[in-house]
Parts: C-alpha cells; sequence; structure tokens
C-alpha cells in the first residue's frame, strides 16, 4: 500500500525557514518517481511548489519559491524533503506531497497527475 507522510509543518515569522519532509513507503520502486510538493492556502487553488525526478534529481521549482526553496531526496531515508527559507506570509499554506511514476519534466504541477497524496502539513508564517 503507497502512503506519503508529511511532517514538519509548523508556526514562523517571516524571513525564518523550515523544512517539511516526506516520508514514503509502498512504491516497489523509488528509483523512478517524480516527487512532488503542493500547497493550498484557505480560498485558493491548489498549487505546485516544487519536484523532484529521483532518477536524476532533477529539480523544479515554480517561479514563486525560486530560489528560497529547495527539494532534495534521501534514498536512505526514503523521504522527500522540502528546505522553506525567506518565508513570507504568502507561503502559509497546507502543504501536501505527492507521487507518481511518470517523470516531472513538463507536467510536475499538474495536480491530476498525481495519483498518490499524503495528508497534508501546516505552514503558518506571521509577518
Amino acid at each position: 500500500q503507497v502512503q506519503l507522510v508529511e511532517s514538519g509543518g509548523g508556526s514562523v515569522q517571516a524571513g525564518e525557514s523550515l523544512t517539511l519532509s516526506c516520508a514514503i513507503s509502498g512504491f516497489t520502486d523509488r528509483q523512478k518517481m517524480c516527487l512532488a510538493w503542493f500547497r493550498q492556502a484557505p480560498v485558493k487553488e491548489r498549487e505546485g511548489v516544487a519536484a523532484i525526478w529521483t532518477a536524476a534529481g532533477s529539480t523544479y521549482y515554480a517561479d514563486s519559491v525560486k530560489g528560497r526553496f529547495f527539494v532534495s531526496q534521501d534514498n536512505a531515508k526514503a523521504t522527500v524533503s522540502l528546505q522553506m527559507n525567506s518565508l513570507k506570509a504568502e507561503d502559509t499554506a497546507m502543504y501536501y506531497c505527492a507521487a507518481r511514476r511518470e517523470v516531472c519534466f513538463g507536467s510536475w504541477s499538474e495536480i491530476s497527475d498525481f495519483h498518490h497524496w499524503g495528508q497534508g502539513t501546516q505552514v503558518t508564517v506571521s509577518s
């Protein structure tokens, strides 16, 4: 059974950093997966934040987080992390981890292409 479990959310002040983690289990081959982070703020649509293609370590970012957020994988621990620096109030949202078998390239932020989701972890940034 595929399972994604996020952790690391919390409340911080603007300008501070936070690291989210997603523990992955149940996949037969974690070497070829597109692992992505999405977020959803109140009354807003869910949006892609970052993604990583595990086979090559290729990373992808939304323009709004480029240079501030960094996605990485730890194959030994079967986790994917999202390092979030210089946080802003507009980063406040529920953050979700998602996974799929297909490559990330070209459609990493397409919500409908991901069939496995975590339950989410809340990030609140106060200005």
